[in-house]
């Protein structure tokens, strides 16, 4: 987990820091917070935990907040972020989210993020961001400095943020508020759980079906207990993230992505909507428009190198015959397969499936192919 904080600071803490201190968890600095990267019986429990049962994930270090429209008018909002991400918010239904990326001048991403039109009556024109914890600060003061008059950026942190993600966490999440089971993918609701006021969205960073849930920091310690309470449910840390994201493709910021790649390298045109794509109006449109057009010099892709050897963030990609043509950007062993799994940036004509490559790991070149991805299989509920 490379989001190392500054020692000279002192670290934050999540409104949940008791909790994970009293499950034995192993706390590391995160993104500027002192957080559980696992917990007394290890990374590959947790993981496997998460896909065979429900995991509970502190997330509260995310950045929460709102963007709100003087005029209770959602396109005046939707307009107002759309000149900074690709994303069609326009034409978002009342609690309906979407993935997007915050785009420099030249196209390149300077954060990913979650926007959601909010559906709660008397909140018309108001959408909600959430965004890196690392990047939060550069994020917020970004958005701010391009707002126009009558649209407000407000911060909410006093929120706490929890993600219950894994087959079961539909079952776990009904029992004590039963309207969510029929939330489809990428919905929100505000719902009521024993008193306490939750924002739940369906959706995580896991692969798995589950939820991200937001509520007010003070409520975020009985809310975290009453789900653990659940004997399918288990606290799960930041090494299990990791690998769980990794094993579903999705990338990291800083990492798989950062203000030297574009959605389109990255991948990630399925989060560009047609009207946006043909109509333009984000920073970087014409390097974007230009590559869906004529393609990217390089490519995500995914990674499975032979043996039981993992390639780690930095390792050079070459050829078989010792050209140079990538990096790893992300790598180390996916329990659910079996195996190490990588992904990274490289040449486009090198980029198909099956493409055999070298990865250069203590100087030796070892085999790895160009693999499909997710390389565990996405269990979103459509």
């Amino acid at each position: 987990m490379a989001e190392h904080a500054h020692s000279d600071e002192p670290l934050l803490q999540t409104p949940l820091h008791a909790q994970h201190v009293a499950l034995g968890a192993r706390m590391v600095p995160f993104a500027g917070y002192d957080m559980p990267v696992q917990y007394p019986t290890g990374i590959l429990t947790e993981h496997n935990w998460t896909r065979e049962h429900a995991g509970l994930f502190d997330v509260s270090h995310m950045g929460q907040a709102f963007l709100v429209a003087e005029d209770k008018n959602h396109e005046t909002a939707a307009r107002a972020i759309e000149a900074l991400i690709p994303a069609d918010v326009l034409n978002l239904k009342p609690n309906q989210q979407r993935y997007s990326q915050l785009l420099a001048e030249d196209g390149g991403i300077l954060d990913d993020l979650m926007v959601t039109r909010v559906g709660a009556p008397g909140h018309e024109g108001w959408l909600y961001l959430v965004v890196n914890a690392s990047m939060k600060e550069q994020d917020y003061a970004h958005i701010e400095a391009r707002l126009p008059k009558g649209v407000e950026l407000r911060r909410k942190d006093d929120l706490g943020l929890m993600a219950l993600q894994g087959p079961s966490a539909e079952a776990v999440l009904a029992k004590l508020a039963p309207e969510t089971a029929a939330l489809p993918f990428m919905m929100s609701a505000d719902v009521q759980i024993d008193g306490i006021w939750c924002h739940v969205s369906r959706s995580g960073y896991t692969g798995e079906d589950g939820f991200e849930i937001s509520c007010h920091g003070k409520d975020a310690p009985a809310l975290w207990n009453k789900l653990l309470a659940d004997p399918e449910v288990k606290a799960i840390g930041l090494g299990a993230r990791d690998s769980l994201r990794l094993e579903a493709g999705l990338c990291l910021y800083g990492h798989d992505i950062d203000p030297t790649t574009s959605p389109i390298e990255a991948g990630l045109i399925w989060s560009i909507q047609k009207r946006r794509r043909e109509e333009g109006g984000f920073p970087g449109a014409g390097r974007v428009q230009r590559e869906i057009k004529d393609g990217a010099a390089r490519v995500r892709v995914g990674i499975r190198p032979e043996g039981r050897a993992p390639a780690r963030e930095g390792t050079i990609i070459t050829t078989p015959d010792g050209r140079e043509v990538g990096i790893v950007t992300s790598g180390g062993f996916g329990p659910t397969v079996n195996g190490p799994v990588a992904m990274g940036y490289v040449a486009k004509d090198v980029a198909a499936t099956g493409t055999d490559l070298h990865l250069i790991v203590r100087a030796k070149p070892l085999p790895a192919k160009v693999a499909a991805m997710p390389f565990a299989p996405h269990r979103y509920k459509r």
